[in-house]
C-alpha cells in the first residue's frame, strides 16, 4: 500500500486559506469621551453664568421682595429690618390715597390697549397679509416704534405735546399765550396723552402677532369659502378669525402684561404725578425714592405680582393641556 506525501513550501504556507477573512476583534479600551476637558469647562461656563445671573436677579430678588413685604426697612443696614406682618398691606389698601387711583389707571391702560391698538393692529395685519406692493416697507414702518426704546418714545412724544413748540398745539393754534393746552401737566389730559403714545407703539406689536397668525391659516379654507359665495368680510368673520383663537389668547395675555408693567412712558412724561399714577410708579417711588420705604414698596410689588399670576397661570395651564392633548 503506497502513500503519497506532500510537502508544503514556505510560500504555500503563507497563502491564506479560502473563505471569509477572519475578523480581528479589538479589545474595547473603555468609553471614549466625545467632549474634551476644555469643551466641558466652556459649556459649563456658558450654561452656568446665565443660570446664576437668572437665579440671582429674578428668583432671589422676587423671593426677597415677598419676604420684605412683611417687614419695615429703610434700606440702611440689615439690622434695621423689623417684622410688621400685614401692616403694609393694611396701610396700602386703607390709608394710601394713590393706590386705588393707580389700580384704576392700570385698568384703563388695559381697556384702551385692548380696544384701540389691538383692532387696528389686526386691521393692518389683514391688509399686509394680502401681499400688497411695498408690504415689507409698511411692516418695517409700523413695527419701528416697537423696536425703539420706550424712553426714546417718551422723549419724542414730549416734543409732540410741548405747549410752546409742540406739533399738536401748533396745528390747532393752541401755542399762543392764553391758549396753551398743557397735555402733560393737566391731570384731566395727561393720562390720555400717554395712552396715545402707548397705543402708537402697541399697534405695531399687535400687527406682527396677528400677521404671524394669519400666515398659519390654511389657504384652502379661504378658497372653499370663496367657492361658497362668501365675500371678503364673511370669509374673515366666519373662517379666518375663528382660526386665530390661539393668537387672540396670546394677544390678550401680552396686552394684560403690557398694562401691568407700564412704567417707562409715564416716568419720562411726568414721573407718574398729577393723574398718571400707576402701580409700577408707586413701587419705584417707595423703594428708590426719597422715603426709602422698601418694605412698603415690596408690598405693592407683591400685589402687582399676584395680579400678574392670576392672568398668567390660567394661560399656562391651558397651553400645557393643549400640548398634552396634541
Amino acid at each position: 500500500m503506497s502513500s503519497e506525501t506532500t510537502t508544503k513550501t514556505p510560500e504555500a504556507a503563507a497563502v491564506p486559506p479560502p473563505g471569509p477573512a477572519p475578523v480581528n476583534k479589538r479589545v474595547p479600551q473603555g468609553h471614549r469621551r466625545l467632549l474634551t476637558r476644555r469643551d466641558r469647562i466652556t459649556l459649563g461656563f456658558m450654561a452656568g453664568v446665565p443660570t446664576v445671573l437668572h437665579v440671582a436677579l429674578v428668583w432671589v430678588t422676587a423671593l426677597a421682595s415677598i419676604a420684605l413685604a412683611f417687614t419695615s426697612w429703610d434700606g440702611i443696614g440689615f439690622d434695621s429690618i423689623k417684622w410688621v406682618g400685614l401692616d403694609n398691606f393694611q396701610q396700602l389698601f386703607s390709608d394710601n390715597p394713590q393706590f386705588w387711583p393707580a389700580v384704576q389707571h392700570n385698568v384703563i391702560w388695559f381697556v384702551v390697549l385692548i380696544l384701540v391698538p389691538t383692532p387696528f393692529g389686526l386691521f393692518l395685519a389683514v391688509q399686509l397679509d394680502k401681499k400688497i406692493r411695498f408690504s415689507r416697507v409698511y411692516q418695517t414702518a409700523f413695527f419701528l416704534p416697537v423696536v425703539v426704546s420706550l424712553a426714546v418714545t417718551g422723549f419724542v412724544w414730549q416734543l409732540v405735546y410741548n405747549p410752546d413748540t409742540g406739533l399738536i398745539n401748533s396745528l390747532i393754534g393752541a401755542n399762543k399765550p392764553g391758549h396753551y393746552i398743557d397735555w402733560i401737566g393737566d391731570p384731566h389730559l395727561n393720562l390720555w396723552a400717554v395712552l396715545i403714545a402707548a397705543s402708537w407703539r402697541h399697534t405695531g406689536y399687535m400687527m406682527i402677532l396677528y400677521l404671524a397668525g394669519l400666515k398659519g391659516v390654511d389657504p384652502s379654507l379661504r378658497e372653499a369659502s370663496s367657492l361658497d359665495g362668501a365675500n371678503e368680510w364673511q370669509t374673515f368673520k366666519n373662517v379666518v378669525f375663528p382660526t386665530l383663537r390661539p393668537t387672540n389668547t396670546v394677544v390678550l395675555v401680552v396686552t394684560i402684561i403690557e398694562a401691568l408693567r407700564a412704567f417707562d412712558l409715564v416716568f419720562v412724561f411726568n414721573k407718574g404725578a398729577q393723574g398718571t399714577e400707576l402701580l409700577s410708579i408707586l413701587i419705584t417711588n417707595n423703594i428708590i425714592g426719597e422715603s426709602s420705604r422698601i418694605g412698603y414698596g415690596s408690598a405693592i410689588a407683591v400685589v402687582l405680582l399676584v395680579i400678574s399670576l392670576v392672568v398668567i397661570i390660567p394661560y399656562l395651564i391651558s397651553t400645557f393641556r393643549k400640548e398634552r392633548s396634541a
